[in-house]
């Protein structure tokens, strides 16, 4: 439990939603903030990283340095910045050779975060779930197997069966520092982005999924995602999101489940209909959360532009308004 004026508050997910949820909270002086990101990214330059040098992906914790920096706007375009095919490095970014280089040096993935954070004015902690490497892979309904986390994002189609379970081969063990923020916790937050391999990935490692269940004071919050993604959550709505949460989590842990209600226009359902097979994620039926322990908490997240896409200042409102109804 914390003891300090600062309430320590632990974020878990992955790549852009882990970002948003990141910038959403970052300037608020109150909040300690621990990123706790999955390591199962297996995308090109991040698996030529892992085969030829043997280290974690490191994408993803990129994503949560740029949120987390002090010098955000900078340090976004240094951290996006690729070389074209001019350069015999063409396709990497400089952040995949500047950490490559790093961890040459230190021979430690956690030692060179530590020495980045610094160096870029990071505000709290960006921790890797897991120090060990591990692939993702799922299981389908009709018990197809698809190996590592980029295929199950490419090799899913219409034609595929649903997901009937997330697995990493081998098992590995939580990174003790993930596991030490999430027991002094004082809210631990779930993030939005795609479900099976995104979000799931954290809870499949051992201890993580315990040490949340143990923290018996902090408060949990998951966000449901806005849209469904194609084949992976195509026909899910919101029930679906956090039936499958409590899977990996168990039923009792989750205090609050936040779920957007804010207006879609038609043309822009019709938009993520036909060009991503895409569908807003909504409650179908609040019959179904009647005896649930957590509650259910139904909000505008939203905004629309081009796209649909989470409000940072929205989301961290809702976050806001409940450490204020539980902590202070």
């Amino acid at each position: 439990m914390n003891t300090s004026n600062q309430i320590n508050v632990t974020t878990i997910g992955w790549w852009n939603g882990s970002y948003g949820l990141l910038t959403a909270i970052r300037d608020n002086v109150d909040y300690n903030i621990s990123a706790i990101i999955s390591m199962s990214d297996s995308w090109w330059s991040t698996w030529v990283l892992r085969e030829e040098f043997n280290i974690l992906p490191p994408w993803d914790v990129r994503r949560a340095v740029m949120a987390l920096s002090r010098e955000h706007e900078f340090v976004k375009q240094l951290f996006d910045y690729r070389y074209d095919k001019s350069c015999s490095v063409w396709g990497h970014s400089l952040w995949n050779l500047l950490i490559t280089a790093m961890t040459d040096i230190t021979w430690s993935f956690d030692k060179w975060l530590k020495q980045i954070s610094k160096m870029f004015r990071v505000k709290g902690r960006v921790i890797p779930v897991t120090l060990e490497l591990s692939n993702l892979n799922a299981e389908l309904e009709d018990g197809t197997i698809i190996e590592w986390e980029t295929n199950i994002d490419t090799k899913l189609d219409e034609n595929s069966s649903p997901i009937k379970r997330a697995f990493l081969t081998p098992d590995v063990n939580a990174n003790p520092k993930a596991v030490k923020a999430i027991e002094k916790s004082d809210v631990i937050i779930i993030s939005f982005w795609d479900l099976f391999t995104s979000i799931v990935p954290n809870l499949l490692v051992k201890w993580i999924k315990e040490a949340i269940a143990q923290n018996k004071d902090a408060k949990v919050i998951y966000f449901c995602n806005a849209m469904s993604k194609p084949w992976e959550t195509t026909k899910f709505s919101a029930i679906d999101f956090i039936n499958t949460i409590e899977k990996y989590l168990w039923e009792w842990v989750v205090d609050y489940f936040i779920v957007n209600n804010g207006f879609i226009s038609d043309k822009m359902v019709d938009k993520y209909k036909t060009l991503e097979k895409k569908k807003p994620v909504k409650v179908k039926d609040i019959k179904e959360f009647k005896w649930k322990k957590y509650k259910l908490v139904e909000t505008d997240l939203i905004y629309e532009n081009q796209f649909v896409r989470y409000h940072y200042e929205k989301v961290a409102k809702v976050i806001d308004d409940l450490i204020r109804k539980e902590i202070r």
